[in-house]
């Protein structure tokens, strides 16, 4: 099974797709996984996206694209994969689609984890960052043991300017322009399955599975 998973920042659409790979054995497939790999191995393909990685710029889809179908032709690929991160817009997932039909594929499900905007605000806004190791907290589900301090490193917690609730609404509102796009493009294609992902971690997983087909896999 070929599938996408889909959601706004804070959705918690990194960890279900971990848990999704850990539940049914297929291949979790993250763009900046792609990149990081190719540059480290310094692959032909990695050597082209570098220049785009280490300046900031985007990668063009072309090369993002060439580097799945190379990944998704690995061994641990056989069962399938869960795409992470890209398509990120319609034109990137047109040219995902005809890729894929060059070599008789096809994207059988995209998932879309749905979280209100303010669950996503409270979630995204009550993030802290430690200063000495990078540990991440957050307010309601993964506080620290004492306000402002880190429990591993006894570091300073600060939190991000673009994790200040006005911040946060902005991004959310940019995302969702082109993410309401993608949906309507996957719904169009009778592909889309929405799930509730204001639900506990462990339910969204199994409705998850439910939508794959796949609720009584386990690896």
């Amino acid at each position: 099974m070929y599938l996408i998973l889909l959601g706004l920042p804070g959705a918690g659409k990194g960890t279900q797709a971990t848990l999704l790979s850990e539940a049914t054995g297929m291949a979790h497939i993250t763009s900046g996984g792609l990149f990081r790999e190719n540059i480290s191995n310094q692959t032909a393909l990695g050597r082209q996206v570098q220049p785009y990685v280490e300046k900031g710029l985007l990668v063009p889809d072309r090369l993002t694209i060439d580097m799945l179908l190379e990944r998704i032709a690995q061994p641990d690929a056989a069962r399938g994969f869960i795409l992470d991160g890209f398509p990120r817009n319609v034109d990137q997932a047109r040219a995902l689609d005809e890729a894929l039909a060059e070599q008789g594929k096809a994207i059988d499900k995209t998932l879309y984890i749905e979280v209100s905007t303010e669950e996503l605000v409270r979630r995204l806004s009550g993030r802290w960052n430690c200063r000495g190791c990078g540990a991440v907290y957050q307010e309601q589900s993964m506080p620290p043991k004492s306000a402002g301090v880190c429990d591993r490193c006894g570091g300073a917690l600060y939190q991000r300017e673009d994790d200040r609730p006005d911040v946060v609404r902005t991004r959310l509102q940019v995302n969702l322009k082109e993410t309401e796009a993608l949906l309507d493009y996957y719904r169009r294609a009778g592909k889309l399955v929405e799930i509730d992902g204001g639900l506990a971690v462990g339910l969204v997983q199994e409705k998850l599975l439910a939508a794959m087909g796949r609720a009584q896999e386990v690896r």
